[in-house]
């Protein structure tokens, strides 16, 4: 039997166990209250107090995929941020980002990219993309009795696949269920007008910079029609955060460049309002 350490109520042997290689089940052990999902369940529904962050979309072009989301968190019809970031690194080969409650959403990803590289770490290699997703599922499956509350939190996860020598998408349900989604995908309260935007300027063959403008499109639009969602803001230069996954990583597209982006979209809608238009075939 394992020495107690009667101080801390933990097991010290607990740091050198070779058991898992998963640090969210590490810390379930040590210390399960740190998980957002052991946190105390709120005896009510919360309210539209707490802030919600809003919209992501992802689009895979040959070799990788283009993630992007919005700047703005809201709390009921309140404003509650115009520069929230919502789109991070995972790991070297992969991004992800949130939608729901704000303050769950980046805690769960902060845990997210412990995970990957404690993985990494004690196994000497990544998880594969779908191991990724997998690992990802549970934790949001973990969140569950908080979503139940009003305290939603649904990621969306891409990465560079090797193999496959591209990008995959993959979207979750709050109750932690995993779908992996073909060439394109929108979630947030803007996703349903983002998804129109993107069904409709989406081809196989874009490139990583068109894939890029696409994703700002599918922002702007959903911005028009989802006061939850922030558009870019030429007067303060709060511009979505864009990033890239191919085989050469995970890379954010500097602020220059987002706001290139932007501004070209922005100049096109003086002419367009409706934005660019689709050929019919």
């Amino acid at each position: 039997m394992a020495s107690h350490d009667s101080h801390t109520g933990r097991l010290p042997g607990l740091f050198a166990s070779p058991d898992t290689s998963s640090f969210t089940e590490f810390l379930g052990v040590y210390s399960p209250e740190l998980l957002p999902g052991r946190r105390a369940v709120p005896v009510s529904p919360v309210g539209d107090e707490v802030p919600h962050g809003t919209t992501i979309v992802a689009v895979s072009f040959p070799g990788g995929v283009v993630m992007a989301g919005d700047r703005r968190a809201t709390a009921g019809n309140v404003i509650a941020q115009r520069d929230i970031e919502k789109v991070f690194r995972a790991d070297e080969f992969s991004a992800i980002a949130i939608a729901g409650t704000a303050g769950i959403g980046i805690e769960m990803v902060r845990l997210f990219q412990v995970e990957l590289e404690h993985y990494e770490k004690r196994e000497g290699r990544t998880l594969s993309v779908e191991g990724k997703a997998n690992r990802l599922a549970t934790m949001v499956r973990q969140n569950l009795a908080m979503a139940m509350q009003g305290l939603a939190v649904v990621p969306l996860f891409a990465g560079y696949d090797e193999e496959r020598d591209g990008g995959r998408i993959f979207s979750y349900d709050p109750a932690g269920g995993r779908y992996e989604e073909r060439d394109f995908h929108s979630i947030g309260s803007g996703s349903v007008f983002a998804r129109g935007a993107l069904k409709k300027l989406y081809r196989a063959d874009l490139s990583a910079e068109d894939a890029a403008l696409v994703c700002v499109q599918a922002l702007y639009d959903a911005a028009d029609d989802d006061s939850a969602t922030g558009g870019p803001d030429l007067m303060r230069r709060i511009f979505p955060v864009v990033a890239s996954v191919t085989s050469e990583g995970y890379r954010r597209l500097g602020e220059d460049e987002v706001g290139a982006l932007a501004q070209a979209v922005v100049d096109g809608r003086y002419d367009s309002p409706g934005g660019p238009t689709a050929p019919l075939r």
